[in-house]
């Protein structure tokens, strides 16, 4: 498990997307003209954000922080202003009359049943499953795959606004029990608990003290292994420390848990605990951040018991990425970076670790293996072809066996399983095709259709399409575009652009109701898939990091300038949109060309890049794609971007609206709030900036329906006003009268 993720993975959902304002072409004006009366007006009412005169000096260099009281999330004046923005977004959004439609059509599209990939334990199947406005997922048990299933957890029913959710579960190997963990309100702190998988009734076990962690069980069931932080004074868990890997046995309560591992000689890693399949190991998975890890592993005798007190130090040398796949006897199998930037599969023997022992059984292929596992003896390796699925199976020697057969040129996911079954399931999605779940037989290549969802929508009407484009320096990087059969290349086309672009997150082809609506509105959706992420393996990642992540926003701005170039929009019918790192994105592209685009959508951004780290020692680990302020070096390329820093008084940025979560502990909202305030204070024109601050929510995992397609409802009508949009004439039937857009387009 990857510590201190900056972003959930997004396989399986799909963030709320942000877009980019109205790039004003000389005049300052604001999307069609006859909506400049109103957002001036609106911008003559923000609530007033007073500028102190605290200045840090970073390496000589004095840089003004006006806005350092809002750091403070608890004061009550950081609360009124909140309150102040709220009550002036909220009308705003509510009142366009396109959103009354768009809300309808979000929950007319959300409603469909959705399943999480099946998990096998001790001859049951474990899934979760969605009918499609449930808040959150429910969990479902099976005795076989053609049994009835049944309920076995309902998030739902744990707080009257839906906001807890089952963020991880883990069977143990008998499949009597079940590990499950809970967050309250959008927070990444969760809460484990154990339940009884025959009655559906919880032991008394609780842990907490816990974010990113998974549990791995002992072979016998007893117990299983976890990593926690130390509680602080206040009672709750301290994230300033790192965690510490700690054996927890079924019936004690947590204070008796045994203190298994901790890292004493360095001062941000963090260790998290797999016990190997055949119960002889607990492999230590160590992470710090995004650019290296390591592997230590400890031999056990018996549950929660391991043979020695410190740990063989296998894979240490932070040269490289490592990945526990499985075991054969003494042998460990990993995927890693060392010596194939691209990925590759290893065997280490334990009774001869040298690296000169090591044998390699998946060789760096031309495309980057993203993903692997090790399942009835042979290795399933997932591979990214120009941002698209493609999974090779190998048995243990690396003698190649088969391509799996996939449904489509889209994103795969799951491939979990056992050494010794040749069961195993994946979830197969596309920009235009619902996750649908496959099993998989390993041995025989045979793929079946395991469950399928039906949608309240004609997707065959659109098409993907993948287009290269060039950057500012020459380097070739892929789009994937999304719209209506038969579009014209006339530069009407309203077109959504979004990107991530870091912590070497690929953006692969993912279906989204939200993304749907967008199309059906006469819109055209473009994925950029920039530099920083994981598309060409790690040197495509290490290309858009630190002192090299202008090429991240470089890459961006250059997608959004071969869309114009090619006809599918223009400037005043392009908006951009991103999350977290992706907030970053949006938020740097719009104070960099502020001109080349029409709206803006930074959704819990981080924005401060001179004091992002100070939130939490999970914050400190986004250093290594980032870099830190207090390096001299990176300080002069964290202040040459940072979207708070980079707010110039008098100059018109487009249309631009700030989402983020007063809950959020991951991207902590300071960063919105501040470069809400500093954008509101400098905007040189009518434009509006504004600031819609959820409360009970986080960073985005765990947020309930109801509150996501509200969210997305304020984006996408946010955008009909400032783009200009009229809905197509085939929706107009569908569409309220009173959310029919008369305008004529700009």
């Amino acid at each position: 498990m990857r510590e201190s993720m900056i972003h959930p993975p997004h396989r399986g959902w799909f963030p709320v997307l942000g877009m980019s304002v109205l790039a004003l072409l000389g005049a300052c004006q604001s999307g069609p003209a006859s909506d400049a009366m109103d957002t001036r007006t609106a911008a003559q009412k923000y609530p007033p954000a007073p500028r102190s005169s605290h200045v840090d000096v970073y390496h000589g260099v004095a840089v003004a922080d006006p806005y350092r009281w809002m750091e403070s999330l608890n004061r009550m004046r950081t609360k009124r202003w909140v309150e102040a923005q709220n009550r002036l977004s909220q009308p705003y959004l509510e009142s366009i009359p396109e959103r009354a439609w768009i809300k309808e059509r979000l929950t007319e599209l959300w409603n469909y049943q959705r399943h999480g990939v099946p998990v096998q334990e001790g001859g049951r199947y474990f899934w979760t499953r969605n009918d499609g406005l449930q808040n959150q997922s429910v969990l479902e048990v099976a005795e076989g795959l053609q049994a009835l299933p049944r309920l076995l957890l309902d998030p739902n029913a744990l707080s009257r606004d839906a906001t807890i959710a089952l963020t991880d579960f883990r069977p143990s190997p008998d499949g009597r029990y079940l590990a499950y963990a809970l967050s309250d309100g959008g927070t990444d702190w969760k809460t484990w608990r154990v339940r009884d998988v025959d009655t559906a009734q919880d032991l008394p076990d609780i842990l907490g003290f816990t974010k990113f962690t998974e549990v791995s069980w002992d072979r016998d069931s007893s117990g299983f292994y976890y990593s926690r932080y130390p509680a602080a004074k206040d009672g709750r868990g301290d994230d300033t420390k790192q965690v510490a890997i700690y054996h927890h046995r079924l019936g004690d309560e947590q204070s008796r848990d045994t203190l298994i591992f901790a890292v004493r000689d360095h001062p941000t890693r963090n260790p998290y605990g797999i016990v190997s399949e055949d119960g002889r190991f607990l492999i230590i998975d160590l992470f710090d951040g995004y650019a290296a890890s390591g592997i230590y592993y400890l031999p056990l005798r018996g549950p929660g018991q391991p043979a020695a007190s410190d740990p063989v130090r296998l894979l240490d040398d932070w040269d490289a990425l490592h990945t526990y796949l499985g075991s054969e006897g003494p042998v460990l199998f990993f995927l890693t970076t060392q010596g194939a930037p691209r990925g590759r599969v290893i065997a280490v023997d334990t009774r001869d670790p040298q690296r000169s022992a090591w044998r390699e059984v998946v060789p760096e292929a031309a495309e980057s293996l993203e993903a692997a596992s090790h399942v009835d003896g042979r290795l399933i390796a997932a591979y990214l072809r120009d941002a698209q699925a493609l999974v090779k199976i190998f048995d243990s020697s690396g003698r190649f066996r088969h391509e799996v057969p996939l449904p489509g040129s889209g994103t795969v996911d799951g491939f979990y399983g056992h050494a010794s079954s040749p069961e195993t399931f994946f979830a197969y999605t596309d920009y235009v095709t619902p996750t649908a779940i496959y099993r998989y037989d390993v041995a025989t290549n045979r793929v079946e259709l395991f469950r399928a969802p039906t949608i309240a929508a004609e997707t065959s009407q659109y098409v993907t399409q993948q287009v290269f484009f060039a950057s500012k320096d020459g380097t070739r990087v892929p789009m994937f575009i999304t719209h209506r059969r038969g579009l014209e290349k006339d530069g009407r086309a309203p077109m959504l652009l979004y990107g991530y672009g870091g912590f070497s997150n690929a953006l692969t082809p993912v279906f989204s109701p939200s993304v749907l609506v967008w199309l059906e509105m006469g819109g055209a959706y473009a994925v950029a898939n920039l530099r920083g992420g994981s598309e060409y393996g790690e040197a495509w990642h290490q290309a858009g990091t630190k002192t090299s992540k202008q090429k991240v926003f470089d890459d961006f701005n250059a997608a959004a300038r071969w869309l114009i170039d090619n006809r599918y929009t223009t400037r005043d019918r392009l908006a951009v949109i991103g999350r977290s790192n992706g907030g970053l994105l949006v938020g740097a592209a719009m104070t960099q060309e502020p001109d080349l685009f029409a709206a803006a959508l930074p959704a819990v951004g981080v924005l401060d890049m001179l004091r992002y780290q100070t939130a939490s020692a999970n914050a400190r680990q986004w250093s290594t794609d980032f870099g830190l302020s207090d390096n001299p070096a990176d300080f002069q390329a964290l202040r040459s971007y940072s979207p708070y820093h980079n707010v110039h008084a008098g100059t018109c940025y487009p249309p631009t609206l700030i989402t983020t979560a007063d809950h959020d502990d991951r991207v902590v909202p300071w960063n919105s709030y501040k470069f809400g305030a500093a954008l509101q204070a400098g905007q040189g024109c009518g434009n509006p900036i504004l600031v819609r601050v959820e409360t009970r929510a986080g960073n985005g995992p765990g947020k309930p329906v109801w509150m996501q397609i509200e969210d997305v409802a304020d984006q996408w009508a946010f955008l009909t006003k400032h783009l200009g949009m009229q809905l197509p004439e085939s929706l107009i039937g569908l569409v309220p009268a009173s959310a029919r857009n008369d305008r004529p387009s700009p």
